[in-house]
């Protein structure tokens, strides 16, 4: 009878006949004994084959595949003191899947950099590294942990459209598109719908979902399309109310990624630094402060850019500190629904950085509908263009706040990736439309 299929966290020598699946990563041969190293999701196992024991056929079509060729074999466990296992397969049955082109575009083992163009362009390759294929299942257990932890908050899980007829932020960065012959746009995020749904009872809203940014920013943090994680909460007293949920669920990813991705973070080489909230807060005038004591000239106003945020990042990391709010950012620099702080120029908002860069976005809400219609006016938006989002706040709105967060800019800063399109499957740029 045919044993186990092929997992290296269970299979043993006394398992007598296994099958296994998988890709071949290298062939030796050594006269009157070959070895082949196969590798499945779960690692590599030695596929021993003595020329004397091992029938002639089979031989011959395993010692004569190329690399990366997948096979099906079942054979008798054997014990070896040579493998990491502490044992190896002899063959007795092979099935050629399908037999690899050669020259292969790239290595998956070699010891030879590949530039970040080659390794997009036959990603279906790149991820059959081990570090590699561990970001996106990493990645997968923080997106679970993202839902269990707002589920168990309260929070409902919505899905908003991502063809609109107006943008949440406006401006340029709307990717324009043909709908049946008029225009329409895909959606910059979800903001003006789940600020709606605050309206309805829905108390406490999120959303994972993808999101389109028509920006021409061809850097290792910025892509055209990304994952947007959205949440959106009633019946707050302050920002604060959005930011203590926050704190909550990004401690709760980092301690189930932590947790459960100990295999892939050993293979990554990394480990995971967990900070207990509360997270420190900056207003945005103490960074100006901050970064003007450092010689950068910045005036009330200024935007921070990347410069300025990782002069932050630093000045909070002396502190021992990778994540932190920054608060009170000047209401012009800010969209319309945020709201003002009264009787100033800064408005009830706030970012929160990890490691010198913005992950998320967010703040407490203009609820007011003659207020919200005078806002938008003064960012110079038509109200005629949005009442189908206004609408929602002349019958009654409760105060409300949310935020944004990138999740691949997450998840680039918790495993210190060097390119945020290192952990997005098929990444969109202003250069790339493919694969």
């Amino acid at each position: 009878m045919i044993g186990l299929i092929r997992d290296s966290s269970t299979i043993k020598v006394d398992d007598k006949i296994v099958t296994v699946k998988g890709w071949i990563q290298d062939i030796k041969n050594l006269g009157g004994i070959s070895f082949i190293t196969l590798r499945d999701k779960c690692g590599t196992i030695q596929i021993t084959l003595p020329k004397k024991k091992v029938e002639e056929n089979i031989f011959r079509n395993l010692v004569t595949l190329t690399r990366e060729s997948t096979v099906i074999i079942t054979g008798e466990t054997k014990k070896s003191d040579q493998t990491a296992l502490g044992l190896e397969i002899v063959p007795i049955d092979v099935k050629v899947c399908s037999r690899a082109d050669t020259p292969l575009p790239m290595g998956i083992v070699d010891k030879v950099n590949v530039e970040m163009d080659t390794r997009l362009n036959n990603r279906f390759i790149d991820i059959r590294r081990p570090d590699v294929r561990s970001i996106f299942e990493l990645r997968s257990i923080m997106m679970k942990s993202i839902v269990d932890v707002m589920t168990r908050n309260g929070f409902v899980q919505v899905h908003t459209p991502k063809i609109v007829g107006s943008g949440a932020e406006g401006g340029a960065t709307l990717f324009k598109i043909d709908y049946f012959g008029r225009s329409a746009y895909l959606a910059q995020s979800p903001q003006l719908y789940k600020q709606m749904l605050m309206s309805t009872g829905l108390d406490r809203v999120f959303e994972i979902s993808p999101a389109f940014r028509a920006e021409k920013s061809n850097t290792n943090r910025h892509v055209t399309e990304f994952i947007s994680f959205d949440g959106e909460l009633a019946w707050i007293d302050s920002q604060k109310d959005v930011m203590s949920v926050i704190e909550i669920v990004i401690d709760h990813v980092l301690k189930e990624v932590s947790e459960k991705g100990k295999k892939q973070l050993e293979i990554l080489g990394k480990k995971i630094k967990i900070q207990s909230p509360p997270y420190p807060v900056l207003t945005y005038s103490e960074c100006i402060e901050i970064i003007n004591n450092l010689g950068v000239n910045l005036k009330d106003g200024d935007d921070f850019g990347t410069k300025e945020e990782k002069i932050i990042g630093d000045y909070m990391a002396s502190k021992g500190k990778d994540l932190y709010f920054i608060t009170e950012y000047p209401s012009a620099s800010k969209p319309f629904y945020i709201m003002n702080k009264d009787d100033t120029s800064y408005s009830y908002s706030f970012d929160l950085d990890f490691k010198g860069q913005e992950i998320s976005s967010g703040g407490q809400r203009e609820h007011r509908f003659d207020r919200l219609v005078s806002r938008m006016k003064e960012s110079e938006l038509d109200p005629n263009d949005f009442v189908f989002y206004t609408n929602a706040f002349k019958y009654g709105m409760p105060p409300h706040g949310g935020w944004g967060i990138g999740i691949d800019r997450l998840l680039t800063k918790m495993l210190d990736l060097q390119n945020v399109r290192d952990g997005i499957l098929f990444p969109r740029d202003v250069s790339r439309l493919s694969p």
